[in-house]
């Protein structure tokens, strides 16, 4: 990239836009510890936006300024850090490496228009990176890899390059390339040589930061034949993505392609998101505003990565599904907006992050608010208008207020009571609504209980908030076990949401074991015989009634057989022996689990002219039931789940074998897509409660799976035992 002047955004003031063209959207893709945040935070310095501290006015950082983030020293939510370069604002989306978080890694995906791979030196690239590179491919999101961690002891860009080109340009090698090659200093006692410097292959150039700040010269002969040696590759690779089909021709021919000419191919082919740029960068040394890198990364994000009118439009309908003409990003046209984040401020309430797809979104105006199409992540549809608040622009703590927010930029939105993460915004005259990002479905369940009576009158409401906040959390009241569930995508998540409710919504939640759904049936035919009958003074108590009951194929519930034969038991006390049967079949007759597929058929009883009652022979029919399952065996039944695993090639062996110990069936495999098999399975729900954070482990970070009820199945006798042994503890089976 050629050098471009230094313009550094006004620390302290809103970084605002007033056209498309001079905005940058882009994501931070990256596992977790590859140096995401330190490279906003180096960007943000040289930028200007920070002071060499990399520090805001209130001494806040620009990103992982979150209390929870600081104490746990990790992101765990999509941070905004707008900067300015050039004249153009970039706002960089940081997004958790954690596997954990993916939903906000998705949210940060949806904002943006490019991504910025993020992969450290010393630890490679790991299998969930590979597949966000896959998912980013598929919808021909321009990419950039920038290689961090330099300064590690066993760090090699040169051979972390040839990676990226390996993982990243698998189809086509000719598009991963890097742009620099390392100036290395002398090695140090330990055999490392520090990067202080980069050699421009295309411009020829060294950019030399030894000093502590960049200093552009002339190659030496020794470095001008290292930029030689790999400066053809580049080119090579450039021109072959290049919408000039003579080019290559001419450069075969021996012409001297211009560098200007280069450079502006090779930023049309990073925008088209045909070419993936290798880059490196490192924090400024102490003192220094510029780090390594970091300018020439800012001139790749404003010169090559796409504006927001380049972005492909996404898929309109109005609220009732009807489809709607695309709308370009057009800050005079139709307002078309989503709300990609939401949080909760103690002072301000809540803050929805959006971005702002066509029109101009300005404050205190009336918008229309949809929610459709979200009911697998537990949001229920909804049409409002609403009026909202300020527009601000976020930085680190800070909020900093804008007029407006046109097409293509983000902004925060106060005092939106109703939306929720992925809902749209449209005028409300003419509602909008946005088909929703793929989400990841939680799979990890967490069983809560309020602490304490003051805890419970609030959980409800902080429950309903923390579940608008995150998408990819859903809240479950179980009818059968009467559970109130979480369900999170790991352990990590479920972490945050239990802190975050007793922190942000001051609500204290105690973890308890997670039930699943058994039942009880009868192994063969019995009967039974209820006798209900006191009398101590005044009306007495007198039913009697004799039943037999039959097992009944999976899936036939209670039935329930009136036989009686000449009035033994009165017409207006059968419907009360029924009643009294399928309140002991709700209760259970064995472990205390609810009783199904049986036939229970009434024969024969008798009744007192004077002290029979409805509750009397509601008595009788419960110990009828109760007297006929002591005289057969009792059978346990588990529900079974339809369990769609995906994992790559490799890891199809060891996830078959994990599911055998599972208890698990396996059904079938077939090729999902290259490189990557469909297992599907039966498995008991008991064996996969925690197969979320297993599975994690098994692949590597790169299977996903997932569940369907399928049936209820007999139990294995000996875990029959012990459910009842438990039952009789009081420990409920997990």
């Amino acid at each position: 990239m050629g050098p471009t002047s230094h313009q550094a955004g006004a620390a302290g003031r809103a970084l605002t836009a007033d056209r498309p063209d001079s905005v940058r959207n882009v994501v931070l893709v990256g596992h977790s510890g590859a140096g995401k945040t330190t490279l906003v935070e180096a960007l943000a310095l040289t930028a200007g936006a920070v002071n060499r501290a990399g520090r805001v006015e209130d001494g806040s950082t620009v990103s992982d300024y979150d209390e929870i983030e600081q104490r746990r020293q990790r992101s765990v939510q999509l941070s905004l850090v707008p900067v300015e370069w050039a004249g153009i604002k970039i706002n960089l989306l940081d997004t958790p490496g954690y596997a954990d978080f993916v939903g906000e890694l998705r949210a940060g995906l949806r904002a943006a228009d490019a991504a910025l791979f993020v992969v450290s030196a010393a630890d490679g690239i790991d299998g969930a990176t590979r597949m966000v590179w896959d998912e980013c491919e598929a919808v021909g999101m321009p990419r950039a890899i920038v290689v961090t961690h330099l300064e590690a002891a066993r760090s090699d860009y040169s051979q972390m390059a040839s990676v990226c080109g390996e993982i990243f340009g698998a189809d086509d090698p000719d598009a991963v390339i890097p742009l620099y090659l390392p100036l290395l200093g002398a090695p140090g006692a330990d055999g490392h040589a520090p990067v202080r410097g980069l050699l421009g292959l295309l411009s020829r150039r060294v950019h030399d930061y030894a000093s502590g700040r960049r200093v552009e010269r002339d190659p030496d002969p020794g470095e001008l034949a290292l930029i030689d040696s790999a400066r053809s590759r580049l080119i090579e690779g450039i021109i072959a993505e290049s919408e000039d089909e003579t080019l290559m021709d001419r450069y075969l021919g021996g012409e001297d392609i211009d560098v200007k000419t280069l450079i502006d191919d090779l930023e049309r082919a990073v925008a088209r998101g045909t070419f993936h740029p290798v880059l490196m960068a490192a924090p400024a040394a102490e003192g220094a505003r510029e780090g390594l890198g970091t300018v020439e990364l800012l001139e790749l994000i404003t010169g090559g990565f796409p504006t927001p009118a380049e972005r492909p439009p996404l898929t309109v309908t109005a609220p009732d599904g009807s489809p709607r003409p695309d709308l370009g990003c057009d800050p005079a046209g139709p307002l078309l907006a989503e709300v990609v984040k939401t949080s909760s401020d103690p002072y301000v309430g809540r803050v929805s992050l959006v971005r702002v797809f066509s029109g101009t979104l300005r404050p205190e105006e009336t918008v229309h608010v949809s929610g459709h199409g979200l009911e697998d992540r537990g949001h229920e549809d909804h049409d409002v208008d609403e009026r909202i608040g300020a527009l601000t622009s976020p930085f680190g703590k800070q909020q900093r207020t804008l007029a407006a927010c046109v097409a293509g930029d983000l902004a925060c939105v106060a005092k939106l009571t109703r939306a929720e993460t992925g809902d749209t915004l449209s005028a409300k005259d003419a509602p909008l609504l946005l088909e929703p990002w793929a989400m990841p479905e939680p799979l990890l369940p967490l069983a809560i209980e309020a602490h304490s009576k003051a805890d419970e009158d609030k959980l409800s409401q902080g429950l309903a908030r923390l579940v608008a906040e995150d998408p990819t959390m859903r809240l479950e009241q179980n009818p059968h076990t009467h559970q109130l569930v979480l369900w999170c995508l790991g352990e990590a998540h479920q972490d945050l949401a239990l802190e975050r409710l007793r922190t942000r919504f001051g609500v204290q939640v105690d973890p308890v074991p997670h039930k699943v759904s058994l039942r009880e049936t009868f192994g063969a035919k019995a009967a039974g015989r209820g006798r209900h009958v006191k009398q101590s003074g005044g009306h007495g108590q007198f039913a009697i009634c004799e039943i037999e009951v039959e097992p009944l194929p999976p899936g036939s519930g209670v039935e329930f057989v009136d036989k009686v034969v000449g009035g033994s038991v009165p017409r207006q006390f059968i419907p009360s022996v029924e009643k009294g049967v399928r309140a002991q079949a709700a209760r259970g007759v064995a472990a205390g689990y609810p009783l199904v597929d049986v036939r229970v058929i009434l024969l024969d009883g008798k009744a007192h002219s004077v002290d029979s009652s409805d509750a009397a022979f509601q008595t009788a029919g419960a110990l009828a039931l109760r007297e006929a399952a002591a005289q057969t065996p009792v059978h346990l039944l588990e529900p079974v789940a339809e369990v769609d695993v995906v994992v790559p090639d490799e890891y199809v062996g060891p996830v078959m074998s994990d599911l055998a110990g599972r208890r698990g069936r396996v059904v079938g495999t077939e090729q999902a897509e290259p490189g990557r098999t469909r297992v599907r399975a039966e498995v008991p729900e008991i064996e996969i409660g925690r197969y979320a954070v297993d599975l994690r482990s098994v692949s590597h970070g790169t299977g996903r799976f997932g569940r369907a009820y399928a049936r209820h199945e007999p139990m294995p006798p000996h875990l029959a035992d012990k459910v009842r042994e438990q039952s009789e503890k009081g420990s409920p089976l997990t």
